[in-house]
């Protein structure tokens, strides 16, 4: 899971992508990077936050009036340099790209664009395999001094049948414009939106609509599934139905990976994460758990936690407090530094649990670390029982689309019971949301939803190879460590 942007429309459009990058930086911590063009490429890139990455003298120097930016989180290679988008190539006319997802055919479209066009990717970042299967079908076009819109959409479309797995991309083409465009299920999330000018309209497009809550530009759509946008230099929008298999967007941008704020086909992600409180109740209640009071665990599990309190008509305490300048332990590529995270990340409010029955809210439990910690801080400060609830089913497959769980030994509920995820957490009960529920609940909005980690109806072909092919990577990596 990435954060991506793209704006055209204005001198200096680096503060744009400096203001939409920050807004993002939730999605990846791992790297940012931008590139804008005027007359050459300019880029920047970097470990780090993005308020680590980049100076004053580098927004200087990151000219021109069309740029993409980057915050990454490491699933598929290593967190190297080299790895972080945008990542670019000098033929045909100049292309830089960045994407937000995970291709889950790797090793099949490194073996074609070899022994096809003598490719070799020289990172292990799978942005490469995109941009240069797009990249191969550009070449087809009739006239590379005269490429159209339809050539670029048609090169897209192409590329779309090929590639499979989860992504959203943005590039810039030089000296024609700025593209955008998703798979072909519409896994990642895409947002256009707009800003009128005295220069004329300003496009961008953007991983959350928070990016232009903070910019105020109007926020047009959601763009669909293999739904393709180009903007020229002369910012006429054109847009294309590319490739698609049907909408199945993920589930848990939804449960945890956006923020709050932000709408997701055009539903706000608090209010999403409240009915998931309010469901979560009757569980609560068929369970003939009393408790006292409830409580998050800072931030992604508030608004199911205010549902929870509000659908129960208990009172809704802060109980935990978060450090803002550490980093989401979900997120954190290795174990021993998601354990250092949680340790040091929250603190309990003694006053607010002690003595109390209290059911803790949580978005999700995955690997169970965090859990687990939270249960020992909570009985520490002296709390009298400790309900812990998972607004998210239990997760029982990895993650192929560009989520940190592609390991099935790292999710706990795929290897032990619910009694024995209880027992091991040292939490008093444990409840978590059902399939059922989270189904019907996005089935009412009308949007069709991956699942594949809760259900394991994987929505792309060949899931299984793609599945043992990342579990060898992940394995490989975690034994070079």
């Amino acid at each position: 899971m990435c954060g991506i942007v793209g704006f055209i429309g204005r001198e200096k459009i680096v503060y744009d992508l400096m203001m939409g990058l920050t807004a993002l930086q939730h999605r990846g911590q791992d790297a940012a990077g931008i590139t804008t063009f005027k007359k050459l490429f300019h880029e920047k890139k970097g470990l780090g936050l993005v308020n680590s990455v980049f100076e004053e003298k580098h927004l200087k120097r990151l000219d021109g009036d069309i740029g993409i930016g980057h915050v990454r989180y490491t699933t598929h290679g290593s967190n190297e340099l080299k790895n972080a988008q945008p990542i670019g190539t000098n033929y045909p006319f100049g292309i830089s790209m960045a994407h937000n997802g995970n291709i889950t055919n790797f090793e099949e479209i490194s073996e074609r664009l070899y022994q096809e066009y003598h490719i070799l990717p020289t990172t292990t970042n799978d942005l490469e395999l995109i941009l240069y299967s797009f990249v191969s079908e550009l070449r087809r076009s009739k006239d590379l001094g005269k490429v159209s819109p339809e050539d670029i959409f048609n090169a897209v479309y192409a590329t779309q049948q090929k590639v499979h797995g989860a992504y959203s991309v943005v590039a810039i083409i030089a000296n024609h414009g700025l593209l955008a465009f998703c798979d072909p299920n519409g896994i990642r999330p895409l947002i256009l939106g707009k800003k009128e000018t005295a220069e004329g309209t300003v496009y961008g497009v953007a991983s959350e609509t928070v990016c232009f809550d903070h910019l105020d530009y109007e926020v047009v759509r959601d763009l669909e599934p293999g739904e393709m946008i180009f903007i020229d230099n002369n910012r006429n929008l054109h847009s294309r139905k590319g490739h698609s298999n049907g909408q199945r967007f993920c589930v848990f941008e939804f449960i945890y990976f956006a923020r709050e704020d932000s709408y997701l086909h055009t539903r706000l992600v608090a209010g999403q994460r409240v009915k998931m409180g309010r469901q979560l109740a009757k569980k609560v209640v068929a369970a003939g758990l009393k408790p006292d009071i409830v409580i998050d665990v800072p931030t992604s599990g508030y608004f199911a936690a205010s549902g929870l309190a509000e659908e129960l008509g208990i009172p809704h305490r802060r109980g935990l407090v978060k450090s803002n300048y550490i980093g989401r332990s979900f997120i954190s590529s290795k174990q021993s530094e998601r354990e250092d995270i949680v340790k040091r990340k929250l603190n309990p409010i003694s006053k607010t649990v002690e003595g109390k029955k209290v059911a803790v809210v949580d978005d999700s439990i995955v690997r169970g670390t965090t859990s687990k910690r939270i249960v020992k801080i909570l009985r520490d400060a002296g709390a009298a029982e400790i309900y812990f609830i998972s607004a998210a089913p239990p997760l029982l497959n990895p993650c192929i689309y560009g989520i940190d769980m592609s390991v099935t030994t790292e999710l706990i509920a795929a290897n032990k019971t619910t009694e024995d995820i209880r027992n091991y957490i040292g939490a008093d009960a444990l409840i978590y949301q059902t399939l059922q529920e989270l189904k019907k609940q996005f089935d009412d909005m009308g949007l069709n939803t991956c699942m594949a980690c809760l259900s394991g109806d994987y929505p792309t072909p060949n899931a299984e190879l793609a599945l043992r092919q990342i579990e060898e990577e992940r394995l490989f990596v975690k034994k070079s460590e």
